[in-house]
């Protein structure tokens, strides 16, 4: 069963991988995050590298935070490097993609220096 899995894997990542980039990080989303995450959130938009993730309340935008680093790796790894950021937001607040929240959890982006 473990080959079949590791199959079928590699044919979803390789249809990512010829998808556009900004169609391809949302795609990814629900394969890097898995099914008990994916069936509670969202992937909105990717947008000038950042991935947009609607989350159904701040409970859960502060537990995936910690998984952050895990997902950016794995989306990278899979859409080509496009991702530089992900960036979870309530629903109803990812609507517009160019809009800057002031409540929205830390963002995370290990090319930036703090």
């Amino acid at each position: 069963m473990e080959r079949a899995g590791t199959g079928l894997r590699k044919i979803v990542v390789d249809a990512l991988s010829k998808a556009p980039a900004e169609e391809a990080a949302v795609l990814a989303w629900p394969l890097v995050c898995g099914t008990a995450v994916a069936d509670k959130t969202k992937a909105i938009a990717l947008s000038e590298g950042v991935l947009r993730v609607e989350v159904p309340d701040a409970g859960w935008r502060k537990q995936l935070h910690g998984f952050l680093p895990h997902y950016l790796e794995a989306l990278n790894r899979i859409t080509n490097g496009n991702v530089e950021r992900i960036e979870f937001v309530l629903v109803g607040q990812g609507k517009n993609v160019e809009k800057k929240d002031p409540k929205r959890a830390s963002d995370f982006n290990p090319r930036q220096k703090k």
